[in-house]
């Protein structure tokens, strides 16, 4: 235990001080195992002007489990599960993938990456994922006021 709460503190320190482009992240202050993440849309994507949360849990095993990678925030991308879940899709977070040298910047610079490069050939939500491939423009469209109704900055 003792060892996955220092290589937890390495790496959240790591991921504060050197975060992924266009991501911050935290730690709750009472559960070192669960931190939040926040994504900015990447530029030149339909998920630009957007703030996406990500809810980041490290099993007490970690690093020789998977952490779970969600999205809080709604978006419609075709390996993201279009529900509140906000399950994500990504090869590296696969049980049978995850490696313990794997780190979190890794994951989330993964994640961020998804959103400039879905990959239709490995969905969580075919349907998405064929508009994707065969309805471009459609896809954008409903990506983009997706991000409207749920990433869209406040204007105060």
């Amino acid at each position: 235990m003792a060892t996955s709460q220092k290589r937890i503190t390495k790496e959240l320190s790591e991921c504060v001080n050197n975060p992924p482009t266009g991501i911050t992240i935290s730690a709750s202050e009472t559960d070192l195992h669960s931190w939040t993440a926040t994504l900015i849309g990447p530029p030149g994507t339909v998920y630009a002007g957007g703030i996406f949360t990500l809810s980041i849990v490290l099993p007490t095993d970690y690093p020789f489990k998977a952490p779970q990678v969600t999205f809080a925030t709604r978006i419609y991308h075709p390996n993201v599960t279009n529900d509140s879940a906000g399950a994500i899709c990504l090869g590296m977070l696969k049980p049978e993938n995850w490696k313990p040298a794997s780190k979190i910047h890794a994951v989330l610079d993964a994640v961020r990456q998804l959103l400039v490069e879905p990959n239709p050939d490995d969905p969580l939500e075919p349907r998405i994922a064929d508009e994707f491939k065969n309805a471009p423009r459609e896809f954008e469209k409903t990506a983009r006021s997706y991000v409207a109704r749920y990433a869209a900055v406040s204007k105060k």
